[in-house]
């Protein structure tokens, strides 16, 4: 395919766009990918972990972008299990055990929130032994809507998700 920009050289990079709902594809040769600054790393060889590294050091590039992400720790704490120390965790983004997560429980909260985006796990649920901690993941879910009809005065939903929980309660029992 040749480059939709200056139609000579061979399209290399794909650039998908969503703007106001509307999906717009592009196909670029690397130099027009670069002048148009859609190849945000350029020469440089790309690595998931370098990025992750970057994101975790809030290296954004411009001191405006830099969050207070200020995280109490000491350079010298490390796992008793492993070794892995605090500062070696929040460089690399990963745990070296579990029992890393007790270790650093409380300070690896905002940096584990911040990589995955919550500091539980919400991984897959097994098919066969699954169904009991999906019931209670549906009922959590459940009294948190009930929650917010009761803040909205919505008293009639929330008494239906009342009877949905108190169902659901006893299927586990």
């Amino acid at each position: 395919m040749v480059c939709q920009e200056c139609q000579e050289n061979k399209a290399t990079v794909h650039v998908t766009k969503i703007v106001n709902g509307k999906k717009k594809e592009f196909y670029l040769c690397e130099e027009c990918a670069q002048e148009k600054g859609e190849i945000a790393f350029g020469n440089e060889s790309f690595s998931f972990n370098n990025l992750l590294a970057g994101l975790l050091n809030n290296d954004f590039g411009s001191s405006s972008n830099k969050s207070n992400f200020n995280l109490d720790y000491k350079s010298e704490d490390r796992c008793e299990s492993c070794g892995l120390s605090y500062n070696e965790f929040s460089r690399a983004g990963k745990l070296g055990c579990n029992e890393c997560y007790t270790e650093f429980e409380g300070r690896a909260d905002k940096l584990l929130k911040r990589i995955h985006g919550s500091k539980k796990h919400t991984g897959k649920v097994p098919q066969r032994a699954g169904g009991v901690i999906r019931t209670k993941k549906e009922i959590k879910k459940l009294r948190q809507k009930m929650q917010d009809a009761v803040q909205k005065e919505n008293f009639e939903e929330a008494a239906e998700l009342r009877d949905k929980i108190k169902e659901l309660e006893t299927e586990i029992k």
